[in-house]
């Protein structure tokens, strides 16, 4: 069977928003997203920071101009440029004029699911940045997407490839809603053991100004190791040349774990900055720019200045550690100062206290949230193994090379 090249603006119609004024934001009501919360989505994580626009104003543009409907596929079009999202059966919102193009009525000739899959691959990452305008900030611009062309196959085998693709991107998003449930009960018994103070045994142990009896308060950065890390000079090639796992914040999300990062460094590299080897269960949370991220290293890491690497030998208890940093993150937030860039410095943490309970509570939870941890470690691996496996796809579904 043929396959043809097509424009995609004669497949679909591409446009845009109307547009909303920061005044017509409210407190609640239909969400409202820009370039950063289609990213979120993307990734499948929740949206933070969300801002919302009345319903009455939704239903009014609804009426006029239309709404997105499941099928249609936005287009981070500013900034950071190329993510694509299928708007789904649940999804109800509105979006940024500017920040977003709008691909919606496909004709017969084109899956929307299968533009989504071809912007995801190489070929269609590589033409869409061959596209932009720009030069301080990278933009996509409604004609230009008009004009490009795509390979596409007859419809029965676009809706065959997209059937592959979305088995693979089906099961990563059912691991990541598991992870999602799982990383609540880890941070639900936290919280009932250690801020609610319903321990096993807490019926019987007296609590004085709010620590338990042979439960010690310290000063986070008395009990714990605050290490930072460096950066290899980035002119020399062959320290950015190996296979050791960088973390920067741009590694940080909100994954409790850290598998792999976007730069990797030599051991020659390491040798000439002020990180260190991290070990696995290492403790990281990014003190510059992006504040607060926390994660625990899956496999061992280097890291730059703008993170701190935290371990507690004491208590020996990484887990314990990570979700007490957690608890402590919006403080951080606030003690957080600096100029362009809010700052987390060493002292900060002299700020924030560390209860370290008695060692029979602390191996009991230990004992209790490692299972879940290890539950969500697993589903993560999973998840980037099936990744990997559609990634190796995609090209060669996308090409023709494999037929079907």
């Amino acid at each position: 069977m043929m396959w043809t090249k097509a424009k995609i603006g004669d497949c679909c119609e591409i446009t845009s928003s109307k547009r909303i004024f920061f005044s017509e934001y409210v407190e609640s009501g239909i969400p409202f997203y820009r370039s950063k919360e289609i990213i979120e989505l993307s990734n499948c994580q929740e949206i933070s920071d969300p801002l919302y626009i009345s319903e009455s104003k939704y239903d009014e543009i609804a009426h006029k101009f239309g709404i997105p409907q499941p099928g249609d596929m936005l287009l981070t079009s500013v900034g950071t440029i190329g993510i694509p999202y299928i708007v789904k059966e649940k999804d109800t919102f509105y979006f940024k004029d500017g920040n977003l193009t709008w691909f919606r009525n496909f004709n017969e000739g084109l899956d929307s699911r299968y533009l989504f899959y071809w912007v995801k691959s190489a070929e269609g990452q590589g033409v869409l940045n061959n596209t932009t305008i720009g030069s301080s900030q990278k933009a996509l611009t409604i004609a230009a997407l008009k004009d490009l062309k795509i390979l596409c196959p007859p419809i029965g085998i676009q809706n065959r490839i997209v059937e592959i693709l979305t088995s693979y991107d089906d099961l990563i998003e059912n691991n990541q809603k598991q992870i999602k449930l799982l990383e609540e009960a880890a941070q639900r018994l936290y919280k009932e053991w250690f801020v609610d103070l319903r321990f096993p045994g807490h019926e019987n142990t007296k609590i004085t100004d709010g620590v338990p009896e042979r439960w010690r308060k310290y000063k986070f950065s008395d009990i714990t190791s605050i290490m930072s890390g460096g950066t290899p000079k980035t002119d020399v090639k062959e320290f950015y040349n190996g296979n050791i796992p960088f973390y920067t914040p741009k590694d940080s999300g909100d994954s409790f774990f850290a598998f792999d990062t976007i730069t990797h460094i030599s051991q020659s590299g390491l040798d000439n900055c002020n990180s260190q080897l991290y070990p696995v269960n290492t403790i990281i949370i990014t003190a510059r720019g992006t504040v607060g991220k926390t994660t625990i290293l899956a496999v061992p890491m280097a890291m730059n200045q703008s993170c701190y690497a935290l371990k507690c030998d004491e208590l020996n208890s990484p887990y314990y550690l990570f979700f007490s940093l957690k608890n402590e993150v919006a403080a951080l937030k606030t003690m957080s100062n600096g100029g362009v860039f809010n700052t987390i410095i060493v002292k900060t943490f002299d700020s924030i206290c560390l209860i370290a309970p008695t060692q029979d509570v602390l191996n009991m939870f230990e004992a209790s949230v490692s299972p879940i941890m290890e539950q969500i470690k697993t589903k993560a691996r999973q998840n980037i193994i099936l990744t990997e496996a559609r990634d190796r796809l995609l090209p060669k579904l996308m090409s023709g090379e494999i037929e079907l």
